[in-house]
């Protein structure tokens, strides 16, 4: 089945405020999807109603993933059957290393699918061929996850999160705020590597910038909760010379 993600007439609110008002996207396997808009048009809202953020509720819609009805599953459900997101604030976690971390979130997605347990020498590897991939220095790897990390460290040790778990759809947002051009390079980078004809990458991005690196399928313009305009690669390009206030202006 080549539809992965479908979500129809999505409404959902946060402090009993609306935020979403009627979205609709469709993802296919082996699609990346970029999501753009001015800000307070749901973006972030949309990445945390995926993945079963409790403070938000949805109110109407629907949301299919790989057939399952997402909406009815557990957050940590969500994650075993494959969907990632890469926080645009990713946090601290002290006390607890990377390693464990990591061998720990890998097993329960092993338990999930009825596999038995990485062995320790199995993991050791997996996470040195993935930790190479993203060029996480391996000093950062044995650490507590993220305690004392740069900004873009914590981004890359996310992508190397995503590596280790190799999910059917990565949600990145934002994932390039606050990245120089070398942290960008080197993300943007683990990103594509990462991408194969049976996964999907939903994008969320205020810049065209990231877009140099991770070509996008398709744009999407979000505005007051819903999706309002959708193209190739070539719309992120008009919206970074021209912003959003056309389109807004279209919509209305």
């Amino acid at each position: 089945m080549a539809n992965l993600l479908n979500i129809k007439n999505l409404h959902a609110t946060v402090d009993g405020k609306e935020i979403l008002k009627g979205l609709n996207l469709e993802v296919n396997r082996g699609e990346v999807h970029a999501i753009m808009g001015p800000n307070g048009a749901g973006k972030s809202t949309l990445a945390s109603v995926l993945v079963g953020n409790p403070n938000f509720e949805v109110t109407e819609g629907s949301v299919s993933f790989d057939g399952l009805d997402l909406l009815e599953m557990e957050p940590e459900e969500r994650a075993c059957e494959g969907l990632f997101l890469s926080f645009q604030y990713p946090v601290e976690i002290p006390g607890v290393s990377m390693t464990n971390f990591m061998r720990t979130a890998l097993n329960e997605v092993r338990k999930h699918k009825g596999e038995d347990p990485v062995s320790a020498s199995e993991f050791l590897k997996l996470m040195k061929e993935k930790r190479e991939l993203v060029e996480l220095d391996s000093s950062l790897a044995s650490r507590s996850v993220n305690e004392g990390f740069s900004g873009g460290e914590k981004k890359r040790n996310e992508i190397f999160q995503m590596a280790m778990l190799d999910p059917k759809l990565a949600i990145l947002d934002e994932t390039d705020s606050g990245l120089d051009i070398d942290a960008l390079r080197i993300v943007a980078s683990g990103v594509n590597k990462l991408h194969r004809p049976d996964n999907a990458t939903l994008v969320i991005t205020h810049y065209q910038r990231l877009l140099d690196y991770i070509k996008p399928d398709f744009v999407h313009v979000l505005y007051d909760g819903r999706i309002v305009k959708s193209a190739g690669a070539e719309l992120a390009l008009e919206l970074e010379e021209k912003g959003y206030d056309w389109i807004i202006k279209e919509f209305k």
